[in-house]
């Protein structure tokens, strides 16, 4: 396996296991935070989406669809704080728009070659994505960081443990 295809791979078993963490969360369930400031799941989706979006573009221009309008303001450190119903896309909504933010993210890798991974990240995230190919796998490793907290949210609100 190349690594073009490895990371295709990663990525997409990336959102299958997001997926499966989330199908028994209702819209209410999603509004949920395991304790105070701490961010809740529907923000989480929507900051992974945002980010995805965001990070892929400032890589290649073009590569992503657009966001619905105003998404990306949804999704702030500003917004985090915020319990509002109507502020955040329910459940259904978030999970197409990841679903498809990731399938062009998946398709945009598909475009690069291994040398391309080696090219330089893009320069606003240099810092912490030094090539393509830190950019490809930070992606995934973002989102198991929130996948972590959305295990303990299924801990409190009673949900079965996955295997």
């Amino acid at each position: 396996m190349n690594p073009i295809d490895l990371a295709a791979d990663v990525l997409q078993r990336n959102l299958d296991m997001l997926q499966t963490t989330l199908a028994d969360f209702s819209d209410a369930d999603l509004l949920v935070r395991p304790c105070p400031k701490a961010n809740h799941t529907a923000w989480q989706l929507g900051h992974l989406i945002a980010s995805e979006t965001r990070m892929i573009s400032a890589c290649k221009p073009g590569a992503m669809p657009a966001l619905p309008e105003g998404f990306d303001k949804k999704f702030t450190k500003e917004t985090a704080a915020s319990d509002d119903p109507a502020l955040f896309p329910n459940k259904q909504r978030l999970l197409n728009q990841l679903a498809k933010t990731r399938a062009a993210t998946v398709a945009w890798i598909r475009t690069l070659s291994p040398a391309d991974l080696d090219k330089p990240g893009p320069e606003p995230m240099r810092q912490y994505v030094p090539t393509v190919g830190h950019l490809v796998f930070m992606i995934p490793n973002h989102v198991a960081m929130h996948l972590g907290q959305m295990q303990v949210m299924r801990r409190k609100l009673g949900k079965p443990l996955l295997h």
